[in-house]
């Protein structure tokens, strides 16, 4: 939804509907997670995913569908034994489809929608997707407020309620009501996209290094800042467009900066003075991931010595020291593929290894 969301923002302030396509849930083996969007502009236009090619075709014809006739439509695709031309997911799983029309006049809430997500603020997207109240009726739910509605105001106020909790974790699935917002009923499914602030990624240490990580960050939609204490390197020229670039103190820039569960701290400084004090400071503060470069003598040494600074068992533990997984890499890029491929799997418990010698889904059942 974010990359293709430009777009979306100028078809709608010209007046032009077009017709959107959200995964609003899946099973088994399926190539995409719930809020993955395709969106079919008025010329025919189509940008965004929903199932990696396997469906596109048939949901371009429904998004062209819902435009023309103004009522949105739910649709499940899944793998058919039986029918060898049939529409599915050749993978065998299943995605279930939400595709509605967007206009200013079937949907007022989502201009501030659009400027929110555009600008980096948190809101929370709830669209009926089945049940007695309209389907495809949007309510944008933001910490201080809210526009649109779902049909009555029972509804609205239990759906924002449950957004804002969601929108604090991050969550995006589908929720059950009654049809005034009953809690222990199910007559009405809404489907809640939380678009949370993009997760942080911390590179310390201004080198050719952070330059790749910086790189692959920003492309795996992190919102990145590199800080090294050194001026005569930490300067945005060495970096790529639209990375932050700090020259401070590592450990006293990171004391000064908020960090939470989503947050990666990569450690590329290489230099005990730097290291340790950073990395006390980091391991004792929530992230979702802290990986520190260096040999394994290196790597030895530096575990003395935050021991010695008073860090326990359980938080060396978390330190992903050397950085990376074990690629064979030798040049900056390829180092900083095997930093993103260590998160990345750290994130979804990957195991690293390859496809080929591992059995079972190859996109593992979300939890």
């Amino acid at each position: 939804m974010r990359d293709i969301l430009p777009a979306l923002s100028a078809w709608y302030a010209a007046g032009r509907p077009f017709g959107l396509a959200t995964v609003v849930a899946v099973s088994r083996s399926a190539p995409r997670d719930p809020g993955a969007a395709m969106a079919v502009g008025p010329d025919g236009e189509a940008l965004g995913s929903v199932s990696g090619g396997c469906v596109e075709g048939a949901v371009f014809e429904l998004a062209r569908e819902v435009v023309a006739d103004g009522g949105a439509r739910l649709e499940t695709f899944g793998y058919s034994d039986d029918d060898a031309f049939a529409v599915g997911l050749t993978c065998g799983g299943e995605v279930t489809v939400l595709v509605r029309p967007v206009s200013p006049a079937l949907d007022p809430s989502f201009g501030a929608l659009a400027a929110s997500v555009s600008a980096g603020h948190p809101v929370t997207v709830a669209t009926v997707t089945d049940g007695p109240a309209p389907r495809g009726a949007a309510l944008a739910v933001r910490p201080a407020d809210v526009s649109g509605t779902l049909g009555n105001e029972g509804l609205d106020a239990a759906v924002t309620a449950d957004a804002r909790g969601e929108l604090a974790l991050g969550v995006t699935g589908l929720r059950h009501y009654g049809p005034h917002g009953e809690r222990r009923a199910d007559d009405v499914t809404v489907f809640l996209h939380s678009f949370a602030p993009p997760p942080r990624m911390l590179v310390f240490g201004a080198i050719d290094y952070a330059a790749a990580v910086a790189r692959v960050g920003d492309f795996l939609g992190y919102r990145v800042t590199v800080c090294d204490a050194r001026p005569v390197f930490a300067t945005p020229r060495r970096f790529p467009p639209g990375v932050e670039v700090v020259a401070d103190w590592p450990d006293r820039y990171l004391r000064g900066t908020d960090t939470d569960a989503r947050t990666v701290i990569c450690v590329l400084t290489h230099d005990p003075k730097f290291d340790v004090p950073l990395l006390t400071e980091a391991l004792r503060r929530p992230a979702a991931y802290i990986g520190a470069m260096g040999s394994r003598r290196t790597h030895e040494e530096r575990a003395r010595k935050l021991a010695a600074a008073g860090l326990g068992a359980r938080e060396l533990a978390r330190l992903r020291s050397p950085i990376g997984l074990e690629l064979g890499a030798r040049t900056p890029e390829e180092v900083a593929v095997s930093v993103a491929a260590e998160i990345v799997a750290l994130r979804w418990g990957g195991s690293g290894a390859p496809l080929s010698a591992t059995t079972g889904a190859v996109h593992p059942a979300r939890s």
